[in-house]
This record gives structure tokens, sequence and C-alpha cells, in this order.
């Protein structure tokens, strides 16, 4: 005994000591992972395998639910009075309050730092400042309020979802009833009340219905308990619990009958628990661990980040030499530099924070109209691109009411009799009245039976627990009108009503009904074996059972006061099925989804038969289905395999859901959509990359989604994915025709610089056309969309903006050189006394080749032929060509240093224009021939 009581102090002491450590530590390591986030994007767990907290937190409370009462004790260094005031003051300050997730938010100013910390907005910063050294104050100050419209949208994100897991202190907000001991010499036992955040491993709490578990607990008594864990599951359903037992490792831990877990409440019963977990210590901590922290970028923000960084290096390599060139040139150092800086800024696409923000705006508003709210704008775009689907069953594929399906007598036949009785029995049914009562209500009166509820009379009712699982009404009727049709060969008219679990009402059960004939005989093993048989083929099927019996009796000798001896020696009638339908524009949305290359998957916590029930009814294929339970033994290769394969996910835990929508990102490589609205789907939501709920949702789900959908209805999802589309098909056209446009721009001033004595363009007038360009641009949010384009997720790809550069970039400056040699030879404008001309024939022919520039890359097919654009973007690319015309013979070209240009520099530039016309659609065609897409 000695060695043994030697060998399990060591085991206590060591697990606890190990515990106590982990405790101290996290701080540690939350601090140091707090700062490696600030620079290193954020990495999430893969596959099935479990993190190290997880895993430890599994491992204790498997432990103490495998232990006996006396080596719980032990293991959390408490006794059978509770702790003392004086200890349990020591453990809050050693371990801290007890919340699930305690984030220290950063400041308001940290939050606005990190928002402006991303390349392009120091790239228009810069730019701004060398706008202003240019004397260009309008353009430095339109920048400038760019990137404040900018930071100020990711800075509003940011500090909203850094504050998202607060909400779970709404779970936890009652006083929790705790013994403690109190007494220096005669310690006594007290009861008392404290806030739940002051419980510490180690109290005896006391609960009973309606309250809350503070902490995980390792049950002392159980008394009828019936505890609700959806906050974890999902499911509706309730699980008992009991204390006396000690627990297999082999069972799933949700499962554990003497453990119950933070956050979930008490149904029925009542009892006592020791504190074994608090704080971020419990099961509820790892669910919710991840809430708040930074997430990595997505592919848009990825490809504007590889944009940005080329644009640097472009700068880098040529704003020094066209600097150095034109200081040879002109052997001004100062207006070197200002030129310079002038095509610094012209390489830089301005427009890109107003462009995405005006195009991500608008689709917010498109979606506004169809019932579905947009908080996070980058949203609409990976809406845009997202290929799966990640949706629970109940309420989202089905209506999230029950109906009745069958009404069946013992051997499996329809029976009008039993709706009777279940009908009876709901209609006076008074206490606890939900779906299924009025469902039976519903049923009956839509189908036009009359089973005359006026001719009976309610004496009681034994209403429903979650113990028995049944409820029972007492009533009585005329003898003279319905006694052959009600009780046949007995002289009352009372009869007890009995309606719930078929198990349970089988266990009360002595008789069964014969089939048509009416009377009763006993019910033997084979009869109970056949009704359960029956009860399967139906549950199998996704449908909900419960049995109906009755018992006829007295009035006189009904007695209230002992529900046994009212619910005994019954009659068996038959059984009553129900399921919730799906929804009529379920399986239209899907196929609509479908066909815009979205697969649906469905992840619920409810059972699996269910799952597939519904999933059939909606089209969803169910040859590959999957249980959390099976993916938890599964390793890592299997576990991604099997999450590319399976359709169907049910009884998932909400971690699970978690690591099926990251290894469906990581190892599939999709973009992911999650539609949940409870609080178990709250860690999928924040990681999917596009978070969807509904307006009636939890409030953390809410808190932590994308977008808000103000109906239960897949159908505004599909509008929704169109618009995600046309948005990412908009700024895509901006993206491509924008740097098209300024490299090319950039490269062929390059060109002239190397060869003339002056510089091509002045500050101001390089400056001028720019601004004039970036104002066409303005209308490109609402262009159109060629048919077809929102048919396909849109996937940015960080190969796709180099490769099309460098297709379309040199067409743009071999016809930007052809202007320079026709200047150059033609009218002889190289020597400086002409370089008024070449200024403004290089400006109109920049400008105008830039216009066209919009049209011919907004459209894979020829414009103006095939397709024409929205009249905003002709109404604005007209606007600014005119402009680009006229400029040279107004005033403001005079002061601008321009002059008149001949008559035949604009014939010139149509067989010009021709030819890039023309030119620039062969090499479209053979890019999308290559590539097999243009935007």
């Amino acid at each position: 005994m000695d060695t043994r009581n030697c060998i399990n102090e060591s085991l206590v002491n060591k697990g606890h000591h190990a515990f106590r450590i982990s405790e101290k530590r996290s701080h540690l390591r939350a601090f140091i992972a707090g700062c490696l986030r600030k620079f290193i994007p954020a990495r999430s767990r893969e596959g099935g395998t479990r993190s190290e907290a997880e895993e430890k937190v599994y491992s204790w409370i498997y432990t103490l639910a495998q232990a006996d009462k006396d080596m719980v004790f032990e293991y959390v260094k408490s006794t059978e009075r509770g702790l003392s005031f004086k200890e349990a003051e020591r453990r809050l300050k050693e371990g801290g309050r007890n919340i699930p997730v305690d984030h220290t938010f950063p400041s308001w100013w940290q939050l606005w730092w990190n928002a402006f910390l991303h390349p392009f907005n120091i790239i228009l910063v810069v730019m701004a400042v060398l706008s202003y050294l240019a004397a260009d104050n309008a353009n430095g100050s339109i920048m400038l309020i760019l990137v404040l419209i900018s930071v100020g949208l990711r800075f509003h994100q940011e500090y909203n979802s850094s504050r998202a897991a607060m909400q779970l202190s709404e779970l936890l907000k009652s006083p929790v009833r705790v013994q403690r001991c109190a007494g220096r010499v005669i310690q006594t036992e007290l009861v008392v009340q404290i806030d739940q955040r002051d419980i510490v491993p180690g109290d005896i709490v006391y609960f009973s219905p309606g309250d809350l578990f503070p902490g995980d607990v390792r049950l002392l008594t159980a008394k009828e308990l019936v505890v609700s864990q959806s906050s974890l599951t999902g499911e509706s359903g309730t699980m008992e619990k009991i204390a006396n037992i000690r627990e297999d490792r082999r069972t799933p831990l949700l499962e554990l009958k003497n453990i119950c877990f933070m956050g979930t409440s008490v149904v029925s019963g009542s009892g006592t628990g020791l504190v074994i977990s608090t704080g971020s210590n419990t099961y509820m901590s790892t669910i919710f661990a991840t809430l708040g922290k930074e997430k990595p970028p997505d592919a848009f923000e990825k490809g504007v980040l590889c944009a940005s960084y080329a644009l640097i290096c472009i700068m880098v390599v040529v704003v020094p030499v066209i600097v150095l060139s034109d200081y040879h040139a002109t052997h001004n150092l100062s207006e070197s530099i200002i030129f310079g800086i002038s095509v610094a800024v012209a390489l830089t696409p301005q427009m890109l924070p107003l462009i995405v923000n005006t195009n991500l705006a608008k689709g917010a508003i498109a979606m506004a109209r169809g019932r579905c709210i947009v908080k996070s704008l980058s949203s609409i775009q990976n809406m845009g691109a997202m290929d799966i689907l990640c949706i629970d069953k109940t309420g989202t594929l089905t209506m999230d009411r029950v109906i009745v399906i069958h009404h069946l007598d013992s051997w499996g036949f329809p029976s009008e009799r039993v709706l009777k009785f279940a009908f009876l029995n709901s209609y006076f049914k008074t206490e606890l009245k939900g779906p299924i009562d009025d469902a039976i209500l519903a049923y009956v009166y839509t189908n036009g039976y009359r089973f005359q509820s006026s001719k009976w009379r309610k004496i009681d009712e034994v209403p429903f627990d979650f113990i028995r699982r049944r409820m029972s009404v007492i009533v009585e009727t005329d003898l003279n009108t319905i006694l052959d049709d009600t009780c046949p060969g007995i002289e009352t008219a009372s009869c007890v009503i009995t309606k719930g679990a078929l198990e349970e009402v089988l266990n009360i059960c002595t008789s069964i009904e014969q089939i048509d004939s009416g009377v009763t005989a006993a019910l033997t093993p084979e009869d109970r074996s056949r009704v359960l048989q029956k009860s399967e083929e139906l549950s199998n099927d996704g449908l909900r059972v419960l049995g109906v019996a009755i018992r006829k009796m007295k009035t006189k000798n009904i007695s209230m006061s002992n529900y046994t001896a009212i619910e005994s020696n019954m009659v068996f009638l038959g059984l009553i099925s129900f399921f919730d339908p799906p929804k009529d524009s379920a399986k239209q949305a899907l196929w609509q989804l479908a066909e815009r290359g979205v697969k649906a998957k469905v992840l619920t916590g409810d059972s699996l038969s269910l799952a597939i029930k519904v999933c059939k009814e909606v089209g969803i294929r169910t040859t590959h289905v999957i249980t959390g339970p099976d993916l938890e033994v599964l390793d890592h290769d299997e576990f991604h395999e099997t999450i590319k394969r399976v359709t169907v996910l049910a009884r998932l835990t909400p971690i699970q859901k978690l690591r099926v929508v990251q290894s469906l990102q990581k190892v599939g490589n999709h973009v992911v959509g999650f539609l949940g609205d409870g609080i178990n789907d709250s860690l999928a939501l924040d990681a999917a990359d596009v978070g969807i709920s509904v307006d009636s949702a939890a409030s953390v789900a809410k808190n932590l989604a994308d977008i808000i959908l103000l109906e239960k209805d897949l159908n505004v999802l599909v509008s929704g994915v169109e618009r995600g589309r046309l948005t990412y098909g908009n700024t895509m056209k901006y993206i491509k025709m924008s740097l098209v446009a300024n490299i090319s721009s950039v490269i062929s001033l390059l060109i002239a610089t190397l060869f003339l004595r002056f510089e091509p363009l002045t500050p101001r007038q390089l400056l001028t056309q720019n601004f004039l360009y970036n104002i066409g641009q303005i209308a490109i949010p609402w262009d159109k969309m060629e048919e077809g384009y929102a048919k396909s997720p849109q996937h940015w790809s960080s190969k796709e903006l180099p490769i099309f550069m460098l297709w379309n970039g040199p067409v743009c400056s071999i016809f930007d050189v052809a202007t320079f040699l026709f200047l150059w030879f033609y009218y002889g404008a190289y020597r400086v006394s002409a370089s008024e001309f070449f200024h403004t024939a290089w400006l109109v022919e920049g400008l105008l080749m830039q216009a066209l520039i919009i049209h011919m890359v907004r459209t894979e097919k020829i414009p103006f032929i095939q397709d024409m654009a929205s009249w905003p973007v002709i109404f604005s690319t007209i606007t600014v060509t005119a402009v680009g015309i006229i400029i040279p013979f107004t005033p403001v070209g005079k002061v601008m240093g321009l002059t008149y240009l001949p008559l035949s520099y604009f014939g010139f530039l149509v067989i010009l224009f021709l030819g890039y016309f023309t030119l620039g659609q062969v090499v479209k065609r053979a890019y999308i021939l290559t590539n097999r897409q243009w935007l």
C-alpha cells in the first residue's frame, strides 16, 4: 500500500506541477506569439492533429474522468469540504480570472499603425511627399486622402474583429453557488454565491436547472442530471450525466458521462461537482483560443502586395536611370530629380485604393438590396473566388420546423387511430408545448381529420421531463357517443394518453393492440423487437420517431401524486414519425451554386442518418460521408484525403469544423465559405475565407461573420457570389490596365530620355497626363462584365500579373517608340528648339493611347465591335480624350508649355491607333489561347 500511495502521489504531483508550470508559461508564450504575429503571418493548425495546448487539456480531462473521486481531489489539490477562502484567493491571484479567452487587446494607435504598415500605403505616402516636393500639391493631397481611406477601413475592421472574443463573456454571467470552508480551528462548510469569474480549480459547485457550468467539472453527485451541450456541439439534444462512473479513454470527449464542460447548461436535475479547469485551461478555451487573432492575408491581398513590391523594384531600377539620363542631357540636377519624382508618381497606380474601395462599396450596396449585409468589404472579392461552401443543415437546407411523415401501428401499417390519440395528447398538452405538438396539430387540421376534440375533457396531465422523456394527458369523454371508438369493452370514459421517446413508451407498456381487430394482447419480446426494428428503419431514413400508448382507467382511481402508477400497464398503439423538410429553394440554390463552380459540403452536429436524408432531398451526393468520432482516429494524411472526398460530415465538434475548413484551405487550396449561426460555428466562421451568418444568429457568430444574410436562404448567396465575381472582375480590369499603361509609359519615357537632349515631358505635363488618365479610370466600378464571367470562381494568381505585363506592355511601348521615331524623322522634333512641339505631341499621344488601353484591356472580345463598355466608362474616356486633344489650344495649354499640333499629326495618330488596335487584339487572342483566360 505504501508503494502504491507513493506512486499515486508522485503521479499527482507530477501532473499538477506540469499543469501549474504550463499556466505560468502560457502568458510568456502568448506575449511572444503576439509579438511574432506583428511581423509573421499567423499559421493555423493542420489536419487532424491537435495543438500542444489542446492535447494537454484533453489528457487532463480524460485523466480525471477515469479516476475515482478520491484521486480527483488529489489531482486538483482540494478536499471534500472545498477550498478555504484564503486558498481560493491565492489560486485566483496565481491562475488569473476565470475567462475562457483572455486576450490583451492592442490600443487604438497600435491597430492604426498596423493598418498603416502596408507596402502600398508606404508607396503612396512617399509619392505624396515627392509630389509636394514637385510643387504638385493637389496630387499629393489626393494620395494622402486615399491612404487615410485605406487605413481607416482596415483599422475599423481589425478593431471590431479583435473584440469579437469578448462576446463570450455573455455566456457566463450568472452567479455560482460554491462550497467553501471557513474557520481557523474548527472549519465550517459554507455555501456561498460568487461571480463565475472568481471560480478556481478545486472549488465544489452546486447546480440546478438553468445553471451554466463555470468551468470543466468532474461530477461528485448527480440526481437525474440532464445537460445541454448545444453551445459546444450544435446539437439540440440533451445528454444524461452520471457521477458514480469511471470513464474509458475510448469514449469521445463530449460523450463523457461524469464530466460537464464550461459553458454547457443544466436542463433538469441537480448535483455537485469539482471544478478541475478554469479560464484558458478549459475545453471551451481550446475552441475559442484563435478568435481575435490575425488572419493570414488572402490571395487578393497577397496579389496587391506582389504588385506593390514589383512597383518598388521597378522604381528602384528605372527612376535613377531616368534621373541620370536627364541630368546627362540637361546638366540641371534639381530639374532632373523633379522629373524623376514625376516619373515615379506616374508609375504608381494612384487610384487603386479608391477604385478598389469604390468597387467594393458598390458591390456591398448591391448585395444589401439582395438582403445581404456586408461587414468586411474584402470578403466580397473572396466570395467571388469561393469554390467550396460549407453549410450547416438545420435552418439552411431545412425549414427549421418538423412535419408529420408517418402514423403507423405496431406492424408498420398506416393507422388513423395512432394519429388520433397523438393529436389528443398534443391538443390537451399545456406545459412545454413544442414543435412536435405544433406539427401534429397542423397535420390533422390541414388534412381534414375530424377527431372531435370538443367531446373530450382534460382531467390533468403528467408533464414532460428529460428523465422519463415522455408526457401524458388524462382525458374523459361521453360513453354514449364514442365509446366503441375509444375504449372498447371498458365501462369507463377516462383514458391516459402517453407520447414520447419510443423506448421509454415501450418500457411502460404491457400490452399491444392487435392489427385491425382493436383487441389487446400481451406485449411479447418479438413484438418489442419488431417495433424497434421498424423504428430503426425510420431513423436510418433521417426521421425522428415517437411512440404512442393509452390506458383505460376509472376516473375515481386517478391519483396525480403517483406518476409511476398512472404511466403503467399501458397498451402500445404505434409510431409517429417526423421530419424537418428541406426548403423548396434549397435544391435550386445548390444547383445554381454548382453551376457556378461552388461545391457544397454539409458540416453538422446532427446525426449522420438525418444529414444524409436531408442531403438526398436537396441533391447533395451522399456516397462519401463520415462522422466526427471517425475523423478523430485518422492520421494526418488520411484526414486530408478524407476531407477532400467527403460531402457530408456529421456529429462534428466546433474544433473539427475548424480543421475541416483549414484542411480545405491549406491542403485542398480552396477558397472556403462557411455558413453558420451558432456559438459552435464561431471557430469555422473566423477561419473561413468568407464567414457568413444570419441576422438571427448568436451574437458571437454575427460579430465574427464577414457577411450577414437577412434571410436564411441560399438563393441570397447565389446573387452574392455573382456580385463578388463582378466586383473582382472590375478590380482586375483596373489593376491590369493601370499596370500595363503606367509601366509601358515609363519604359517609353526611359527610351526617349536616353536619346533626347531634353525631357520628353516636363514634370507638370507628366503629372497632368497622369491625372487625366486616372480620371478616365474612375468609372471602372460601374462597368459591366462579359456574359459568363460570373459562371466560375475567379482566383488571383501571383504569376498572372507579370506574365500579363510581359505580353501586353511591350505592345504599347512599340507604338510609343513608333511615335517617337515619327516625331524625330518626320518633324525633326529632336532639337531643343522643337521641345514644345515634342512635349505636346507626346502628351496627346500618350493620353489617347492610355484611354484606348482601357477599352482594349476591359474585355477579351474586340472592343467597340463585339463588346461595348458601359456608358459611364465610354463617357469618361471620351471626356478625357476630348480634353487631351483640346488642351493645347487653350490658355491652360499655353501655361503648361504646349503648342498647336498640325492636322497631319492627327492623321498619323489614326493610323497609329488602328495599328495598336490590330496588333493588340492579335496579342490578346494569343495570350488567351496560351493562358486560358484574360481577366
